[in-house]
């Protein structure tokens, strides 16, 4: 399910090294487990706005390559 990026939508960079930072936190520990869950909700946002970005380069991949076959 690919969802329209928006100006509120991080680009694929940001959101990755937001992700690496919250991966992160959670494996320094020392948060409480409200804060562990609000970090692993929004990993959980981050990862699937990277996916979003990653499968959208490959369908524009697949279609490049498409036309360039038929041409």
């Amino acid at each position: 399910m690919a969802t329209k990026k928006t100006d509120e939508t991080p680009s694929y960079e940001q959101a990755r090294e937001e992700l690496v930072d919250v991966v992160r936190q959670l494996e320094a520990g020392g948060t409480t487990l409200e804060e562990s869950l609000a970090l692993w909700e929004r990993g959980e946002k981050l990862a699937t706005v990277c996916q979003e970005w990653l499968d959208g380069a490959r369908a524009r991949l697949d279609a490049a390559i498409e036309a360039d076959e038929s041409d």
